[in-house]
This record gives C-alpha cells, sequence and structure tokens, in this order.
C-alpha cells in the first residue's frame, strides 16, 4: 500500500495555518519560503499572485530536500495580492503605508487575489488562482487613527486582516472569504484531493459540535 504524502506548508503565517487546521488537516512540515516580493515591471495583480505562490512552494521544497525532508511530501505554497485596478498595494510595514492604503480603499471596491500552488514530490505544480472583490464602507478620520493604533495591519497586503476589526469596514464581499484571509479552502483541498492527500483523513476524529 502508498505510504500516505506528507505536507509542507511553505509558510509562516498563523492565519493559513489556522485554516488548515479548521478543515482537520496538521501539515507535518512547517518550512515559510521568504521569497522577494517585488512586481516586476508591468507585473498584473493576479500574475503577480500565481507567481509567488508558486516560488514559495519551490523555495520551501529545496530547503526540505537540504534536510532530508520532502521524498514524500506535498508542499503548498500560497500568496495574497490586493490591488485597486493595476496598481498592487503593499503589505504594510510602516505606518503611513496603511495609512496610505486605507484611504485608497475607503468607499471604494478593491480586488483581492490569491495563488495557491502544489508542488508534487517530484516537483509538479498544480496552481489555482483566486479573485475577490471587495467594498469597504467610507472611513472616517477617527475609524483611520483608530485603526492604525491597532498595529492589525501591520504586514498585511493592503493594510488589512479582514478576518479582525477591519471585518467592520467590508460592506460587500463577493468570492472566497477565506481566500483574503490567506487560504482558499475550496481550492486549496480540490488540489490535495487531486495530488492524492487524504483531506478526510482527520475528520472521523472530529468530535461534533452543538448545533445553533
Amino acid at each position: 500500500m502508498a505510504t500516505r504524502p506528507e505536507l509542507i506548508l511553505a509558510s509562516a503565517s498563523p492565519r493559513r495555518l489556522a485554516l488548515l487546521n479548521q478543515i482537520g488537516i496538521e501539515p507535518e512540515h512547517l518550512i515559510p519560503a521568504h521569497v522577494d516580493e517585488t512586481p516586476e515591471r508591468g507585473e498584473l495583480p493576479r500574475k503577480l499572485a500565481a507567481r509567488l505562490a508558486q516560488s514559495k512552494a519551490m523555495t520551501s521544497l529545496r530547503k526540505a530536500r537540504q534536510t532530508g525532508i520532502g521524498d514524500n511530501a506535498l508542499v503548498l505554497g500560497a500568496d495574497t495580492v490586493v490591488a485597486i485596478g493595476r496598481r498592487i498595494l503593499p503589505k504594510a510595514q510602516t505606518m503611513n503605508e496603511a495609512e496610505d492604503c486605507l484611504r485608497m480603499l475607503s468607499g471604494r471596491s478593491h480586488r483581492v487575489f490569491t495563488g495557491v500552488s502544489l508542488l508534487s514530490p517530484s516537483g509538479v505544480a498544480r496552481n489555482r488562482l483566486v479573485e475577490t472583490k471587495i467594498r469597504f464602507k467610507r472611513l472616517s478620520q477617527h475609524e483611520i487613527e483608530s485603526y492604525l493604533a491597532s498595529a492589525e495591519w501591520r504586514g498585511k497586503a493592503g493594510g488589512y486582516a479582514i478576518q479582525g476589526i477591519a471585518g467592520a469596514f467590508v460592506q460587500k464581499l463577493s468570492g472566497s472569504y477565506q481566500g483574503v484571509v490567506g487560504l482558499p479552502l475550496f481550492e486549496t483541498v480540490a488540489l490535495l484531493s487531486g495530488a492524492g492527500y487524504p483531506v478526510q483523513f482527520n475528520w472521523l476524529n472530529q468530535s461534533g459540535g452543538a448545533g445553533i
């Protein structure tokens, strides 16, 4: 009988790990991949998200092989890009960056692109790209200042975290909420299942919760 493949998550993001845990998946290894996320000249947001997801997965696989891991492992990489039209918003590192993002997002629609890449042990890539459209309410000066003070924006694409306080800014969302958080579950499960990973392996051990 074939050995069950291990899963490597090419990310240090607690949000992506939590999303996998939500559907009963616990990666055997966490091997973050740090890559240059600078867009190439003229690169569109959707292409950037797809390229970075695959680059992270490939980098993680190389790191795994260097440490003797990965001969029978699938590597899952993902990246999220926030954009207004063709303009790619940064993963805010400073308060000024975050403030600029919030002012651009205030009262208008933007798109979030999340690329997902799954590498087989032989290095063959299966890829998905998920696009979500979001509209923010018009933010007051007080809301912007209060959100900046929370520091929730730090390191987040577009300067906000939809799973946190910024969820109160969202008037409308069309697409994948989980994709905006960092990992679209429907597409991820499809990739894993297609590669022979037993997604439902732990489901039978999950205790049922109380009904609403």
